[in-house]
């Protein structure tokens, strides 16, 4: 399957979840034995049992995994009531969504099944498998390759044929976003196999935590020029158990980056990963750390800092990142106005590569003309973000973000196309250049773009684009700096 141009399947990509045949919901009331319950399934032939008095009062489900693991398992007597045993995390999608965004819904949630949701209205619900036999060869069966990957020199080899992979489906016009998802749950996928790996080697760990990352992969959208940001919260522990506990991670996080480092994921230059001490706290010393970067408020401060308020949870325990989201939130709240202003000046520190005479500037890098994307990119990502800080959007996503401040009203809808659309734009043009240059072997920066490989087309394009950036550059020093 992996060698085979067939690999992309061109009849998937458009399709919606309301192209398939979802099942209806079948209910059944809490207090239905399990027993019972089991004897339905059975009978109706199927893996998922909704509990509720109607669909409209739906509490939670059940599925043969459920049976197995907390019936079989745990040896429960099957005249219990099916409301001891039920699943309460229940994830939905519209039927208008496409098939792309119900698979990686269901990867990020760890959902196998989706609940179809029309007006507010459950009206069906669709399994992993349902969607997955609509395609029988393509990126998502990949995913679930690597899912089930778990040697190193395995993962490597899958982290290996991204390039490959990124090409084919930009080529076959998937948009940049569901390929940022893509790259970023392949990524999520193999840290998670090895965050396994090592607490099999070391053992459980002496506390809750939780794993995150920030950066681009904090906003899902990573590229195939990556490295790691990533931290790790713990809860606190009596001051006996501090140095114990500490110690645990430390060691855990150093495992984790080596094993990355060795697949392909770099180590980070700038040392912002949890194998560097500074980068592994209780919570209480956590929310200390933005106590100081959001009091503090300078320009070096929002410099260093402002990547970490682009995090997100992909092991361990949610709930003490969320309280540490919700300790930040509040604060931003309350932040002085300098926070603002201080954030606003990174995305103006970028001038974008335009002439006098309105053409695109470059540098010559190995007596060639290129421009940085990257740069340009990141002008749109700190943009973005003091907008949503500003105006509590909690969204971490670029697109996403801005979406929501269309929504708040802080951007007009053709606003909020014209960033979006540049910002896809950029985004397809960064992912096809490293994709080509990756393949090619070449030495060329994957950042870089020459010149001359552009077409006229895409060519005027980017001299729009960065007219649209200079244009809100103007807007947010209005907003935010009070000065022209």
């Amino acid at each position: 399957m992996e060698n085979s141009p067939s690999f992309i399947s061109d009849q998937f990509y458009p399709k919606r979840v309301s192209d398939l045949h979802f099942r209806h919901l079948r209910l059944v009331s809490s207090g239905t034995s399990i027993q019972e319950c089991a004897k339905r399934m059975a009978r109706e032939q199927v893996s998922c049992l909704f509990v509720g008095e109607s669909a409209d009062q739906i509490e939670g489900y059940i599925t043969d995994i459920t049976l197995r693991d907390e019936v079989l398992a745990k040896g429960l007597s099957p005249d219990e009531p099916v409301k001891l045993i039920m699943e309460y995390k229940m994830v939905s999608i519209s039927p208008d969504a496409s098939l792309v965004e119900a698979l990686l819904l269901m990867f990020r949630t760890k959902s196998r099944y989706l609940l179809v949701e029309d007006q507010f209205q459950f009206v069906g619900w669709i399994s992993r498998n349902k969607i997955l036999t609509e395609q029988s060869q393509g990126p998502f069966m990949f995913i679930q390759s690597v899912k089930e990957a778990r040697q190193i020199s395995e993962l490597k080899s899958k982290w290996d044929r991204m390039p490959e992979i990124i090409h084919l489906l930009l080529s076959r016009g998937m948009k940049a976003a569901y390929v940022n998802q893509i790259i970023t749950t392949v990524a999520d996928t193999i840290t998670q196999r090895v965050i396994e790996r090592v607490i099999k080697e070391i053992g459980p760990a002496p506390a809750k935590f939780v794993f995150f990352v920030f950066g681009s992969e904090g906003r899902g959208e990573l590229t195939l020029n990556t490295d790691q940001d990533n931290a790790i919260i713990y809860e606190d522990k009596a001051n006996e158990q501090r140095e114990s506990v500490r110690a645990y991670f430390l060691d855990f996080a150093t495992r984790i980056s080596t094993a990355l480092d060795q697949i392909g994921i770099d180590l980070c230059e700038g040392d912002l990963m949890a194998m560097n001490p500074k980068w592994t706290h209780s919570l209480s010393h956590w929310k200390r750390n933005y106590e100081y970067w959001i009091a503090d408020a300078s320009q070096e401060t929002a410099m260093k800092y402002s990547t970490f308020f682009d995090c997100r949870a992909i092991y361990g325990e949610e709930n003490l990142l969320d309280e540490l989201k919700g300790h930040m939130y509040k604060l931003v709240e309350s932040a002085p106005e300098r926070f603002f202003v201080n954030l606003g000046y990174n995305a103006l520190q970028y001038e974008p590569p335009l002439t006098f005479f309105r053409r695109i500037r470059t540098e010559k890098i190995d007596g060639e003309k290129q421009f940085n994307l990257k740069q340009a990119m990141r002008t749109m990502v700190d943009l973005a973000r003091v907008y949503a800080l500003r105006h509590q959007v909690q969204a971490t996503n670029t697109s996403e973000r801005i979406q929501s401040l269309q929504g708040k009203g802080v951007f007009s809808e053709p606003e909020c196309q014209e960033l979006n659309h540049a910002f896809s734009y950029l985004m397809a043009l960064r992912l096809e250049n490293q994709a080509e240059v990756i393949m090619a072997k070449s030495s060329q920066p994957l950042n870089w773009i020459k010149i001359d490989r552009l077409t006229k087309v895409q060519t005027v394009t980017l001299i729009e684009i960065f007219k649209v950036i200079r244009d809100f550059q103007a807007r947010m020093r209005i907003s935010f700096t009070k000065t022209l």
